[in-house]
């Protein structure tokens, strides 16, 4: 990037090189390290640009986790699938910044399985969306079909390698108590820092009386459990499946047993889509035949979150890892919240790769560094939503004195009157300046750590007939926010109470006292925030059908107090 000039340096379209922003960006940074370089003197700075990455107060913030006496130097870690087939898919993981693995499950040689293809299929939970990204998959893939042995040699080497990384070798067997010895011994002494126990993979390997087969009787999971911890000093998780009844029950024969925590959960059973030939897929041979696979991604979260949950209520203190949709920063903290200690990733990394890493850390940083600054309103890394109309601050309201549509004719009076406002106004003036954002506000309270995120949920959530209806909400709409799209009306009218009138002129919707609070409407807005539930404030009539009954005091959620 040097002149003909000393000491001068360009590049970009400026250069005559570049052509499209990337690379013009590119030669920036490039300019910029050679700048580095000149001020510093050739002779010792490197040739090769090394420019640091953007350092700030976040970066500070430590995320780091103690399980089961183990120290995780973050929570995120892939779980036993795909992304972790081999050693070396593991060892790049690491290189990538990944805290633990869990190793794809093994067993035995006397057990090993050949896959069938295909095998995984994205999901059409969220329509037909091609492409990364997918909101889920399907799977009818078996453990691993490496050796016991190859299995023993990586984690060996892994542990070598990378001594501050948790390796959770992934184990399993049938019903017997000298398999499940033998394994866990020989899985031990190869190096492992713990185990998890696969009793929950939902398809093919329950025929075999395994995986699904020993996860779903607390009797299986408990005597399992105390073989393993009589066989081995190591820290255990026991992997539950969700396709049970109540999974706190087989949680709790596993810490009974001996268990050291849970992994929740694997993934669902399932059926993912059949075409018009009648065939599904994935289907395998000339048969096209098909079987029940394990669903996973986005479209589980709910199942898992709700787990994870359950299992930390009953069993405080309990170590859960969680998995199960956990696709950012935002997801893996909602699952710290509901009591998780560590976060297993696979369906994320199906759609993208290793490097998903660096946004998973650098967001859970941001999102402990935010608690620190007192913020009011914001949601995360999300700032309460300001009044706009398409990123535009709203004007017309304050100059006319009434709301004005945002279609059509209106769009274009709304227009002509900000311009007229604009065309008179000093856009100097104090009113017309930006938010100031420097100096950057500074820390109120200390950073937490995860520990003292971990659980916070808990207290809120509880029993049905714990819900008080005597604290109803009704939804109110933001005008200065509204698109006048009907969605809310149409929703109302047809799956709702229809509490919602829609102005056939204006297109201005219009909550009525009929709203019961329902938040449909809210939750089909396409704008955000323009929906708000807020606490009623009149009489709430509850109507019966053929009479009505006035909320009080001896109203309950599941009835009439007497």
């Amino acid at each position: 990037m040097s002149t003909s000039e000393p000491g001068v340096f360009c590049g970009g379209d400026l250069a005559k090189i570049a052509s499209t922003t990337v690379e013009s960006v590119n030669d920036g940074k490039t300019a910029a390290w050679h700048l580095h370089r000149y001020l510093q003197g050739d002779e010792t700075i490197p040739l090769e640009p090394q420019l640091p990455k953007f350092y700030t107060a976040i970066d500070k913030v430590d995320v780091s986790i103690e399980i089961c006496g183990m120290k995780f130097p973050n929570p995120f870690g892939l779980a036993s699938a795909p992304p972790v087939t081999s050693g070396p898919m593991i060892r790049r993981s690491f290189e990538s910044g990944w805290g633990f693995v869990v190793t794809k499950t093994f067993g035995l040689d006397k057990d090993l399985i050949t896959n069938v293809s295909p095998r995984m299929a994205r999901g059409t939970t969220s329509g037909h969306v091609y492409g990364p990204g997918q909101g889920s998959f399907i799977n009818i893939e078996l453990i691993s079909e490496k050796t016991c042995g190859y299995w023993l040699r990586c984690i060996t080497e892994l542990k070598k390698d990378f001594p501050d990384r948790i390796v959770i070798a992934s184990i399993m067997c049938s019903f017997d108590e000298q398999d499940w010895t033998e394994l866990a011994k020989i899985t031990e002494a190869s190096g492992a820092d713990a185990l998890e126990l696969n009793l929950s993979c939902p398809h093919g390997m329950g025929e075999k009386g395994m995986g699904l087969a020993c996860g779903q009787k607390t009797d299986l999971v408990y005597n399992i459990c105390k073989w393993v911890r009589a066989a081995v000093k190591i820290p255990f998780f026991a992997k539950m499946t969700p396709n049970i009844t109540n999974i706190v029950d087989i949680a709790r024969a596993a810490k009974e047993g001996g268990a050291d925590g849970v992994t929740a959960t694997n993934t669902v059973s399932g059926l993912m889509s059949i075409r018009h030939d009648g065939t599904a897929w994935p289907s395998v041979g000339n048969s096209k035949k098909t079987t029940y696979g394990g669903v996973s991604g986005n479209a589980i979260r709910p199942i898992a979150l709700r787990a994870v949950s359950a299992i930390a209520r009953t069993l405080p203190g309990f170590p859960i890892l969680a998995t199960g949709g956990i696709d950012s920063a935002d997801a893996g903290m909602q699952f710290l919240y509901a009591g998780a200690s560590a976060l297993q990733v696979c369906s994320a990394v199906q759609n993208q790769d290793f490097t998903l890493i660096d946004d998973y850390l650098t967001g859970l940083q941001a999102l402990l560094y935010l608690k620190s600054l007192g913020l009011e309103g914001w949601d995360g890394q999300s700032p309460p939503t300001p009044k706009h109309q398409r990123g535009k601050a709203i004007l017309v309201k304050d100059l006319v004195g009434s709301h004005l549509p945002v279609f059509g004719e209106y769009r274009k009076k709304r227009e002509e009157i900000t311009q007229n406002f604009l065309n008179k106004a000093d856009l100097l003036d104090e009113q017309f300046q930006p938010e100031q954002v420097r100096p950057a506000r500074e820390s109120q309270t200390k950073v937490p750590r995860l520990v003292d995120v971990r659980g916070i949920a808990l207290d809120r959530i509880g029993d049905f007939k714990d819900l008080d209806p005597r604290q109803p909400s009704v939804a109110i709409i933001d005008d200065d926010l509204c698109v006048n799209c009907g969605k809310c009306y149409m929703t109302c009218n047809d799956s709702g109470y229809q509490a919602i009138t829609f102005d056939p002129i204006t297109h201005i919707p219009h909550i009525t006292e009929d709203c019961t609070g329902c938040t449909l409407c809210t939750s089909v807005c396409p704008i955000i925030d323009c929906i708000t539930m807020v606490p009623r404030t009149s009489v709430y009539d509850i109507k019966r059908g053929f009479t009505k009954q006035r909320m009080d005091e001896k109203t309950s959620s599941l009835g009439v107090v007497q």
